[in-house]
């Protein structure tokens, strides 16, 4: 197989990715200009650089906000019936339960759901958390306190969140024989930065 061949695309994957340009089409990142497409591709790279995944895996990367975000364009009937049930499936369980009305009861919701998650979908967490994690932290370097204005939660509670999110990936991790998952040890450096941000 030469070069070339090895990186080229499936039609399938190619066609997710138009799928969820097309979810996401209009979205932007919280307070910025950034078109939100640009995060989903970035956990979707992610994703694949760890160990152990497979296409379907890197599908659910590409729509893991598309039911939380855009579920009137792309529903979980038409995600199941273009790409299957696997990645449907692995998509709900990192999707939030939009119908709780506080954000501290869909991240708890979420945290349950983590407990019993499959590893596909855990690595779709960290992931997301990463690239979260990483602008956070960038555009607190250009924007400062302001940043916090952006989220329906301040500083504190999504120090917690994040921490609570690391804490549960890696146990569940850890009881499915997966603690080395290379994107912990980046999430961890990224949590010790994110503790080092100025006081509450």
């Amino acid at each position: 197989m030469s070069r070339v061949d090895s990186i080229v695309m499936s039609d399938r994957l190619l066609r997710a990715i138009n799928a969820a340009a097309w979810a996401h089409d209009g979205q932007l990142r919280k307070g910025t200009e950034i078109p939100y497409i640009s995060h989903v591709f970035a956990v979707m790279q992610l994703v694949s650089q760890q160990p152990g995944v497979d296409e379907d895996t890197q599908i659910a990367a590409l729509f893991h906000d598309v039911l939380e975000d855009a579920s009137e364009r792309y529903s979980a009937v038409t995600m199941k019936e273009e790409f299957g049930e696997d990645v449907a499936e692995t998509v709900q369980w990192v999707t939030k339960d939009r119908e709780l009305l506080s954000w501290r009861e869909r991240a708890e919701a979420y945290l349950e759901k983590l407990d019993d998650a499959p590893r596909e979908a855990l690595v779709i967490a960290a992931c997301d958390k990463v690239h979260n994690l990483t602008s956070i932290l960038g555009d607190y370097e250009e924007i400062g306190e302001q940043l916090w204005s952006r989220f329906n939660s301040g500083k504190e509670s999504q120090r917690w969140w994040y921490w609570a999110v690391y804490e549960t990936l890696q146990r569940r991790l850890r009881w499915l024989g997966s603690a080395d998952l290379p994107i912990l040890d980046d999430y961890r450096a990224l949590l010790v930065d994110f503790d080092a941000i100025g006081d509450a």
